[in-house]
């Protein structure tokens, strides 16, 4: 058995979040000293704090221990194109021209080796689990290979090399771009590749779709209002409950840019959040809107009473000068919050959820709409339980899938550390510089901020983003 393989162990963590959920009260974000956390089979088995040294056969954890990070929204096929594009100027739609030129190139094994690299990017800034918006599912062409969801097997396969677990939100998105005058437009070049034909073909190839390992689950998306047409929407979501795809939460990319919801008024005389809503998508399905940027008051009462959960991806957003999204008006009793890193310009979850506060701030002039208990549970219970459905991960608790991280308390970033106020250590102070130590089901996936499964995994990944873009 490699050390990755051990899913048993007794360590005692100087500090730990324990429960790191939101909550009123002094206590809310403050650290327990000498936790002792059992794991067996890869879950946590008991929890006890205020022991004052690591007791017999205990290892011993020095920093801060936090449940591992969910990455709610990530495109892999996206880190290719870090420092290639924008530097000089363009927008979102000068971006995703030279987005697809990397998705014309991609096969089932080079994906494969891609995506295993940037995940193990993720894991080594302690992410756990990611939510994989999956739309680049057939060959050149359009043409099937010859298993239809290769491409989703690919990825499913590159988690598990990884050590991660995977939410594959296999992706509907039929239509080229949506027009003002003229309607949806066809798909064409490389989006080709994306599409299924209908909503019926699209749900008969994701129902037949069952990856094994059990680090992996299928849920569903549908790309955008701009991809799916009005009638293949509402199939989206006729499509989902008991008697069809029993998938929660699916995921929806809503009100990005400016230009998409001027198109959908234009053309549907309904702002995209409205048109979900038209659709059905907040019909009991609880959908999980992403970006969420640009939205009227009345399409945040429709996501608070909708419960709809919604996911921020700030170093995206920001990079592709998206708009910053109205924090303040999401109920967070409402509106479940999750986060990601999305394009990948840059994979480190505490500076999303460091993000997401700081952008309200500077669209609202105000400090404090989010607190670190908040955006840490966003990267925990938000991301892992109601964004992408593992209900059983997200919380250092007995029962729990044995997620750990190891935050850094030596680091000049994290000095002055007080244990009372320890999510804020976490969220504004500490980065992914900080993760020492990741631990996924049981298992040590990094130690001492070395894959352990990919050691080489910086000169990997190089090599398959220098050879896709050669």
């Amino acid at each position: 058995m490699s050390a990755t393989d051990h899913r048993d162990g007794l360590y005692w963590c100087s500090w730990a979040l324990v429960d790191p959920g939101p909550g009123p009260g002094a206590d809310a974000g403050a650290a327990s000293p000498g936790a002792v956390i059992e794991v067996r089979d890869g879950r946590i088995a008991s929890v006890r704090t205020g022991e004052p040294a690591p007791p017999p056969g205990a290892e011993r954890l020095d920093g801060l221990v936090v449940p591992g990070f969910a990455n709610a929204h990530s495109h892999a096929f996206h880190r290719a194109l870090r420092g290639r594009t924008g530097e000089h100027g363009g927008s979102f739609w000068t971006w995703r021209e030279l987005m697809y030129r990397a998705a014309e190139r991609l096969a089932p094994d080079t994906y494969r080796e891609l995506a295993a690299g940037v995940y193990a990017e993720m894991a080594l800034a302690g992410v756990t689990c990611v939510g994989e918006f999956h739309y680049l599912h057939h060959a050149p062409g359009g043409k099937r290979y010859d298993d239809p969801n290769a491409m989703g097997a690919a990825l499913v396969a590159a988690a598990a090399d990884a050590g991660i677990r995977i939410t594959l939100l296999d992706t509907l998105y039929l239509a080229g771009g949506l027009d003002a005058g003229g309607g949806h437009r066809p798909l064409e070049g490389a989006q080709l590749r994306f599409g299924d034909g209908d909503a019926d073909a699209w749900a008969e190839r994701v129902a037949a779709f069952r990856p094994g390992g059990g680090h992996a689950r299928v849920g569903t998306a549908a790309h955008s209002v701009r991809a799916v047409p009005a009638g293949q929407l509402a199939r989206f979501a006729a499509l989902h409950g008991p008697d069809g795809l029993d998938r929660a939460s699916p995921h929806v990319h809503l009100s990005e840019q400016p230009a998409e919801n001027a198109a959908c008024r234009a053309h549907y005389g309904r702002t995209p959040t409205a048109h979900l809503h038209e659709a059905g998508l907040f019909a009991d399905l609880h959908p999980v809107a992403v970006h969420a940027t640009h939205l009227e008051p009345a399409d945040a009462a429709l996501l608070r009473d909708a419960r709809a959960g919604v996911c921020l991806c700030p170093t995206t957003e920001r990079d592709l000068a998206d708009g910053l999204p109205p924090l303040a008006d999401l109920d967070p009793a409402r509106v479940s919050l999750s986060l990601g890193s999305d394009g990948h310009s840059t994979i480190d979850l505490l500076e999303e959820a460091r993000g997401a506060e700081m952008h309200e701030r500077l669209r609202t002039g105000r400090r404090g709409t989010a607190s670190a208990p908040r955006l840490l549970d966003a990267l925990h219970e938000g991301g892992h339980a109601d964004a992408l459905g593992w209900e059983d991960a997200g919380r250092i608790a007995p029962g729990k899938r044995a997620d750990l991280v190891v935050l850094d308390l030596d680091s000049v970033r994290t000095a002055g550390f007080d244990p009372r106020s320890a999510a804020d250590t976490a969220v504004f102070a500490a980065t992914a510089a900080e993760v020492r130590h990741t631990m996924a089901d049981g298992r040590w996936i990094v130690r001492d901020r070395v894959h352990l499964d990919r050691p080489d995994a910086a000169a990997r990944l190089h090599t398959a983003i220098t050879e896709l873009l050669a």
